[in-house]
């Protein structure tokens, strides 16, 4: 009985002291533990953190190991807020303990916020503000507890944090980056610290800075790391990007926004190992300039989308799939520096310390396998302005597209592409065919169509001083370019057209070359060695208008601009030797060219009035045209000069720029002469009034040298108003002309010319024009050695004819002089503008003797012996004299013999014959007979 009262008095004790010690608890873990906690807390966070700290309210449910608090806000020593929290509250999983392990059931943490600072030492705020608070802590450590030790084991069986926000500040920059993160929320699930075989958690992250969001969930091991999951960034703002691309980005982002998600797998069990999967990548509205003053992109995309993005970083494998870019805007700009913008922006690159062998192998060592299934590009543009040139060029290129085929790190295997693009000035160029990097080969089917030649004006105009007004180019064919073996070798086959052609000096209004048409085809090109083929070259009304300049200069002399190109040197002597091979550098053969209605204008300024003349209706063909012999073409072509002279130009052609011999031969017929009454004018000091001209020119051409026939036949030429003129010979020109003439009022001469062709002063017009202007002069300065060389006199010389012996103190001619007269006689008849003039002479010596001899006579004296002896003597003495009529008596009757023999005898036209004053002092010819002599004249 004792016994059992005892017994319960121990139990009644026991379960009073239990419920002592649970008060007693409950007590401590309500109030006593809060109240602690609130209090020391602030403290604790200032002496470790250095922080001012204030917590609201701290509950703890000793039963639920539960603890709750409310209104938590701490500031660091700059009394800026760098967290607070409005509510936390956590769980202890208490049976964990019995394993060793902190356990938590749930923490959740409400509208969370934190300030987080990227120092410039790249320190976080918290490790600055610990540092600050325990300076010494790291010293006064242990050793022991320096090296490294097994983590904790802990577990949370659920980890939430809602409603967050996070400031990020990074003072790393020039200018501070900030970032607001908000909403912030993670959750976890079933996390360890410790390996626990395929046990993994769960995690849930999502994050927000105004539209952008993280989003980011899967699974995660701590120990060891291993994740698993799928992460996703959506509407990545291109100010976010800026904050951190700027410092290491040379242009500025202007807009866009990125969106990319993947896939993902990380362990570092086996070293730390990372692959990606199913990723993929949207850009949106993505705008770059290159300066920050620069309103406009150089670089615009509406949108690009990359999928089938994936990664091994332990395998050095990457592969993307397919890459869609849409309305891509490019805008480039060459300097006039020489500098393109794009490039002028990029800073210097670093020199390298590393030789140049270890950069190799470096290289070779972090190669890696990547593939891209295939590129898309839609609605692109492309525009370029080169301010280089002397007026600046601006390409531009609209509904740019695209496609490439699978690239990939194999550099040997060949990818397809398909390109096509309208240029915003004209036309439309397309491309299709693969392209092999390594080794490069390159094919494509090329087309173009419509492409505006006045765009690329400025560009010839760097070689050329001309200017495009209009033209439009056509191409089709297929260029292939191999570059195995240096120098690249490669091929053009195809054909090729410019129509509505027009070109002209910069500074003139009228045209200088067009055509409505050239069409080359088929063409062959090849690129080493330089060889180009052509087998017919189609010219449909061409026209070519060459200009003399007043200065004596030709418009297309200025074609070529007179200073090289800056950096352009001569060629060296080993070049230039190396030139003038056997065959030359660059060969080129045609097949056939036809021209059809094409017209040739010539414009002399150089004279008064200006001489112009159009050569119209060419048409023909020029084969087999080549610099490489043995060649032979064939030249046909016709035309009309001057409104109506047909013109026929035929022969063969030899090997250009060789020694070959061209034969060539020119026939017109029926030219108007005023026509070149300028030319004339300039000559001759007359203008040409009337008559036509026919040519018959046979030109041999060998190398440079030049031999030339020129047949000239001028019907019916008159002389016009006398023009005055510098040039004009001073000779009597017309009767030059009137020698030349015959009875039909022709004029038929060859002129002969030599000389190079390659001497700038050497000019085929002008040194015919001169050649005959030469023969004028020569026949009016000789006129009767002209008439011998024209007509045949019987072998009479050109000296006999001027004149004619008479028998001494007789009018009588001498023997053979009826024949000359007769010969003269007929030149008159041939060239009725010739004007002969007689005079009649007497000579004082050999006439006065006879006539001396005869007056004794008949006087009855004698005329032998010492008689006529000494009247000789007396005679030549002055002692004795003849009657003062007797030799102009005798003059005068020999000039109206002659007078009457080419009238009556001969038919001589009377207004062809003129009779002048009598000479008594005449010579004689040599057999001793007295001279009259002639002069001719025209009318």
């Amino acid at each position: 009985m004792g016994q059992s009262v005892a017994g319960s008095h121990w139990v009644r004790n026991l379960l009073i002291g239990l419920c002592v010690l649970l008060v007693l608890y409950a007590l401590a873990g309500f109030l006593l533990l809060p109240r602690w906690l609130q209090k020391e807390l602030p403290g604790q966070l200032e002496q470790r953190m250095g922080w001012q700290a204030q917590v609201s309210d701290i509950r703890f449910n000793p039963f639920a190991f539960s603890l709750e608090a409310d209104g938590f806000s701490a500031q660091d020593s700059d009394d800026r807020a760098v967290a607070a929290f409005e509510h936390l509250r956590v769980n202890l999983d208490v049976l964990q303990l019995t394993r060793g392990v902190v356990g938590f059931d749930d923490i959740h943490l409400t509208k969370p916020d934190v300030r987080l600072d990227l120092l410039e030492d790249y320190t976080v705020n918290f490790a600055r503000d610990w540092q600050r608070a325990n300076p010494s802590a790291d010293e006064a450590a242990p050793e022991a507890d320096k090296e490294a030790s097994e983590p904790p084991k802990l577990y949370f069986r659920h980890l939430a944090i809602e409603d967050g926000r996070l400031l990020f500040r990074d003072f790393t920059q020039d200018d501070t980056v900030e970032l607001q993160v908000e909403p912030l929320d993670l959750a976890i699930d079933d996390l360890a610290t410790w390996s626990r075989g395929k046990e993994d958690s769960r995690y849930s992250i999502t994050a927000a800075i105004g539209d952008q969001t993280l989003e980011w969930e899967g699974d995660l091991s701590l120990n060891p790391l291993y994740s698993e999951g799928r992460v996703r960034f959506s509407e990545v703002s291109y100010e976010t990007l800026a904050k951190y691309l700027e410092p290491h980005l040379s242009w500025r982002l202007q807009d866009g926004r990125v969106t990319v998600e993947s896939d993902y797998w990380l362990s570092n069990e086996r070293g730390f190992q990372l692959e990606t999967s199913n990723g993929a990548l949207r850009v949106e509205s993505l705008a770059l300039a290159l300066a920050e003053d620069l309103e406009e992109p150089a670089l615009s995309i509406e949108a690009l989308s990359v999928d089938g993005i994936g990664f091994d970083l332990a395998g050095r494998e990457a592969q993307v799939g397919m890459v869609t870019i849409e309305q891509p805007f490019v805008s480039a700009t060459r300097r006039a520096d020489g500098r393109i913008d794009w490039q002028a922006s990029l800073p210097a690159p670093a020199p390298s310390s590393e030789p140049e062998e270890q950069q190799r192998a470096s290289s070779s060592d972090q190669a890696f396998r990547w593939s891209v299934r295939g590129v898309e590009l839609t609605q692109g543009r492309v525009r370029w302005r080169d301010e280089a040139t002397a007026q600046p060029a601006e390409l531009e290129l609209v509904d740019f597209g695209a496609t490439l085929g699978e690239l990939s790190h194999s550099m040997d295997e060949p990818a397809s592409y398909d390109l096509s693009a309208k240029l915003a000035s004209g036309g439309q160029i397309t491309a299709k065919g693969q392209i092999t990097p390594s080794p490069f080969n390159f094919e494509a089917a090329l087309a173009g169509s419509g492409i505006a030649l006045a765009a690329v004006d400025p560009y010839i105009q760097l070689g050329a001083n001309v200017a495009v007004r209009d033209g439009k180019l056509g191409f089709d064919g297929n260029l292939d370019l191999d570059g195995q073996d240096a120098p690249i070798t490669g091929t053009f086959s195809g054909s090729a057209q410019i129509t509505d052609f027009d070109l002209r000096l910069p500074d003139q209004d009228g045209e200088l070359m067009s055509w409505r048409l050239l069409r080359l085809a088929p063409v062959e090109f090849n690129v080493n060695p330089a060889r180009l083929e052509i087998g017919t070259v189609t010219l449909e009304q061409p026209s070519l208008n060459l200009v003399r300049a007043e200065g004596g200069a030709h418009n297309v002399e200025r074609i070529v601009k007179a200073d090289p190109a800056p950096g352009v040197s001569e060629k060296s002597g080993d070049d230039a030797s190396a030139s003038k091979g056997d065959e030359p550098g660059f060969i080129f053969r045609i097949g056939e060219l036809l021209i059809d209605d094409g017209t040739v204008g010539y414009t002399d300024r150089t004279l008064k009035p200006v001489f112009h003349t159009t050569f119209e209706a060419l048409s023909g063909s020029v084969s087999g045209i080549s610099n490489v012999p043995p060649q032979q073409g064939l030249v046909n072509l016709k035309g009309e000069l001057a409104g109506g002279a047909p013109v026929t130009f035929e022969g063969t052609l030899g090997a250009l720029g060789t020694d070959e011999t061209s034969d060539l031969k020119l026939t017109m017929e029926d030219l108007s002469l005023p026509v070149l009454s300028p030319y004339l004018g300039r000559y001759l000091g007359y203008a040409v009034d009337a008559g036509k001209l026919d040519l018959a020119l046979d030109y041999e051409i060998t190398g440079t040298n030049l031999k030339a026939s020129n047949q000239l036949i001028l019907d019916q030429m008159r002389l016009g108003q006398s023009i005055a003129s510098k040039e004009a010979v001073n000779a009597p020109v017309k009767l030059g002309l009137a020698l030349l003439t015959d009875q039909q009022g022709i004029i038929e001469v060859d002129l002969p010319i030599e000389g190079d062709i390659a001497n700038p002063d050497f000019r085929i017009g002008q040194v015919v024009m001169r050649t005959f202007v030469n023969l004028l002069v020569k026949a009016a300065a000789s006129p009767f050695s002209m008439l011998g060389s024209l007509a045949d006199f019987s072998g009479f010389s050109s000296e006999e004819l001027g004149r004619v012996s008479f028998v001494p103190g007789k009018v009588a001619l001498a023997d053979g002089e009826a024949e000359k007269i007769a010969a003269l006689a007929k030149a008159l008849n041939d060239r009725p503008d010739l004007l002969l003039s007689i005079r009649g002479a007497a000579a004082p010596n050999a006439d006065g003797l006879v006539l001396l001899k005869e007056s004794m006579k008949a006087a009855g004296e004698s005329v032998s012996g010492d008689a006529w002896a000494d009247a000789q003597q007396e005679y030549q003495a002055g002692e004795r004299q003849l009657p003062p009529e007797a030799l102009s008596q005798l003059a005068a009757r020999r000039g109206q013999a002659i007078f009457r023999l080419l009238k009556d005898t001969h038919g001589v036209p009377s207004g062809q014959l003129f009779t002048l004053d009598t000479s008594q002092q005449s010579e004689l010819d040599e057999q001793g007979n007295v001279i009259v002599p002639f002069t001719l004249d025209v009318r």
